[in-house]
């Protein structure tokens, strides 16, 4: 039952020895103020002044009612007791009894303390009852009722102090954890806007890097020998760079506090803009796209735009110059998307000024769940958003994306 010792503030400290002392004079001087005026059928200084030690030993045991409150409270019923046992003048004897009383429920341990409290009442009331079966005058019995109203009063009112400390203690706890659930629901969101930002970052580096890598080659390849075609190239380093870097500030501009020139992410409104591209690239693309019933959300969008780019961006940087067919099928419920190439083309006979460079071998680092960064990219695109995504090469040699994107994703936006 005890509760561990704990360091009290010297502040503390002080308040409850000014406490014992003032109840302790209270109680000797009030006993001995009521008694020169009524008289007493014992005076208090029989047995060796034993009256005075026990109102004494009550009133000063509260000087360490804190920090041993179940000790003080027996300390102050048991010298209640003997006092009132060997009829001793009644007065204000009880002051240090219900001050320890409301200390052992305020600052207990709850039901515990409780029960204590009520043990004790119910002792105390027996051991007055029964010491004031003959009192003279009968009148003077409400004195004792009076201390069983009180005692019972004063466990009421510290239990209530206590309910009240925890309620508010709670409270407290409940306030801080919500706090730092705010903070880590701020952390987990800018961490999940880090990631889409380097996502939205590498497909559009990548992407643009693909493409001013191929026509860079083009124009070493047919600079001196026709001019014409390396213009086209430059031009299209130049519009490409340039697309790249207005996207870069789109993305970028969320880093900031202020709204000017940010620009809207890129989504299939763009799809003619990234064929075009892919055709200056050396592609042969044929897009088959269904109309939408209803406007695509702008997250599903956005993530079926990177699909098609990174897909697309994967070709030029694997495959080289082939035919892609690029089919967007938006149903119901989804939107479907299939991007298949058809491998790396045989061109011995081809003519050497052609701005067709020789492709680099596609890489696959495993099975089919695991084709590099750029597949895992688009399936974890697919995954925020509760779709799926295949990737695998093709019977003819050839290689295939497919994408289903629910048009109400059940995961984190992007």
């Amino acid at each position: 039952m005890q509760r561990p010792t704990v360091s009290l503030p010297p502040r503390v400290v002080a308040q409850d020895v000014a406490l014992a002392l003032f109840v302790t004079v209270m109680q000797v001087q009030g006993t001995v103020a009521k008694v020169a005026i009524e008289g007493a059928p014992r005076p208090l200084t029989d047995f060796g002044n034993l009256g005075y030690v026990l109102l004494a030993v009550s009133g000063l045991a509260l000087a360490v009612r804190r920090r041993w409150p179940v000790p003080v409270f027996v300390t102050a019923a048991l010298a209640s007791l003997a006092y009132y046992s060997v009829d001793f003048p009644d007065g204000p004897g009880w002051l240090g009894l219900f001050v320890a009383l409301y200390t052992l429920t305020a600052y207990g341990d709850g039901r515990r303390s409780v029960v204590i409290a009520g043990a004790g009442i119910a002792v105390l009331a027996t051991g007055w009852l029964v010491s004031a079966a003959d009192i003279e005058p009968r009148a003077a019995i409400g004195w004792v009722f009076f201390r069983i109203g009180a005692s019972v009063m004063s466990a009421a009112l510290g239990e209530s102090v206590r309910s009240r400390r925890v309620i508010a203690a709670e409270a407290q706890e409940r306030a801080e954890l919500a706090e730092r659930t705010r903070e880590e629901e701020a952390r987990a969101r800018v961490d999940a806007e880090r990631l889409r930002i380097a996502r939205e970052v590498h497909d559009t580096v990548a992407h643009a890097i693909a493409i001013i890598n191929v026509q860079s080659g083009v124009t070493a390849h047919v600079l001196d020998k026709r001019p014409e075609v390396a213009r086209e190239a430059l031009q299209t380093i130049e519009q490409t760079s340039s697309r790249a870097l207005r996207e870069m500030r789109a993305i970028l501009g969320v880093l900031r506090d202020d709204h000017d020139g940010r620009l809207p992410y890129p989504g299939l409104e763009q799809i003619d803009e990234l064929t075009a591209k892919a055709r200056d690239a050396g592609l042969d693309i044929k897009l088959e796209q269904s109309p939408p019933a209803a406007p695509l959300p702008s997250a599903v969008g956005s993530a079926a735009y990177r699909i098609l780019q990174e897909s697309i961006t994967n070709v030029i940087r694997h495959v080289g110059p082939t035919r892609v067919t690029v089919a967007l099928n938006p149903g119901i419920d989804a939107l479907e998307i299939r991007v298949t190439d058809e491998g790396r083309r045989a061109v011995p006979g081809d003519d050497p000024a052609s701005p067709r460079l020789p492709p680099q071998p596609r890489t696959i680092t495993g099975g089919p769940a695991e084709h590099g960064r750029g597949i895992l990219g688009m399936r974890e695109r697919c995954r925020l958003l509760g779709g799926e995504l295949d990737a695998r090469p093709t019977p003819a040699g050839g290689f295939e994306v497919t994408a289903r994107l629910p048009l109400a994703p059940t995961g984190a936006r992007l």
